[in-house]
């Protein structure tokens, strides 16, 4: 400790890094006001929703949060993890967290993960690691593809939170991954795997991403040509025909046009094509949440098979599976260079 701290000053700790996992967010419960609080939070981030203000605030506060968070509170209450009361989302977030801290133990690195919006928050998260001496931190927003609605916006929320430090550490942000080599490959074997498991062959395997308005794209977010990319290198690296793969976006909301062509629309139309066997999988999520496992793995499903499917399959994201972790942990160790 320097000889001109005063006497009462607390000790200096040793130097860390720190590594935050970024993810989106979840609600704290399944009933109305945890998920009211949890979508106005979300609705409101104007990274996510580019109405104007003015415009958007009386149709957010009037109209969607007065009826929007029973549905979602229902959708929500049937995959919520009954075992920790917790969303399935922060269950794996907080797995893969652990995970990573097991991998990078005896290095002086402090792992922890923090959501968007709910909690654990980024600024709790981040206070918490400068208070532990991390003078170093490397931010890692979850999503394969990069997008002002996710990276972006998860940066931002950390960056406000440095905004309030006095001593605030050194930052780095890790890039998108959606054309790594190791995710690529980690990403292409679960597929593989996935369908070799299944007791049927799918006549086709489609990769859902999540949508977003076209307006976006026009404003140059590069979001679709990514989710495009990962799915033309992965089908590359299977070695399979164009016509086994095909690229669909999820989770529109409100009247705008959205990314086409739509998961939900295809998969009712399949099966009029003779398309009745089918596996699905959502490539930008890095953790099942409710838009995988609800929206897709069970409204999804049902859709399919109303609509004449016979067999339908949900492969699971990467979650904390130690494939997945070994993705993480690598691209985790390149962007710590210089730093370890």
């Amino acid at each position: 400790m320097s000889d001109h701290l005063p006497a009462d000053h607390p000790p200096v700790n040793k130097p860390k890094i720190g590594v935050v996992l970024l993810n989106l967010g979840t609600p704290d419960a399944t009933d109305y006001w945890s998920v009211r609080r949890y979508l106005k939070e979300f609705l409101s981030d104007p990274r996510v929703i580019e109405t104007p203000k003015w415009l958007w605030w009386p149709i957010l506060n009037l109209v969607i949060l007065t009826f929007r968070p029973q549905k979602s509170g229902h959708a929500y209450a049937q995959i919520w993890d009954k075992r920790t009361n917790e969303s399935p989302l922060r269950v794996i977030t907080r797995a893969q967290a652990n995970s990573l801290a097991d991998r990078l133990s005896g290095e002086d690195i402090v792992v922890d993960y923090a959501m968007r919006y709910g909690n654990p928050s980024t600024k709790s998260v981040l206070e918490k690691m400068q208070a532990a001496g991390c003078q170093k931190i490397l931010l890692v927003p979850l999503y394969p593809q990069y997008s002002a609605t996710t990276t972006a916006t998860a940066n931002d929320k950390a960056f406000d939170a440095l905004r309030d430090m006095r001593w605030q550490p050194a930052v780095r942000t890790a890039p998108a991954y959606f054309e790594d080599p190791k995710y690529i490959e980690t990403l292409g074997n679960s597929i593989r795997d996935g369908v070799a498991k299944l007791d049927f062959d799918p006549d086709l395997v489609i990769t859902s991403y999540h949508g977003m308005p076209v307006e976006y794209l026009e404003r140059g977010d590069p979001y679709h040509c990514q989710c495009f990319k990962t799915t033309r290198l992965v089908r590359e690296y299977l070695g399979w025909d164009k016509s086994k793969l095909m690229v669909t976006f999820q989770s529109r909301f409100g009247p705008t046009k959205w990314l086409e062509p739509y998961t939900d629309v295809t998969l009712e139309a399949l099966p009029g094509k003779g398309i009745k066997k089918v596996a699905i999988l959502a490539p930008a999520f890095s953790a099942d949440c409710i838009e995988t496992l609800e929206e897709i793995d069970m409204q999804g499903r049902e859709t399919f098979m109303e609509a004449g499917g016979e067999k339908f399959a949900y492969i699971p994201c990467l979650n904390d599976s130690p494939s997945g972790m070994d993705m993480i942990e690598a691209m985790v160790r390149r962007e710590l260079g210089g730093w370890l």
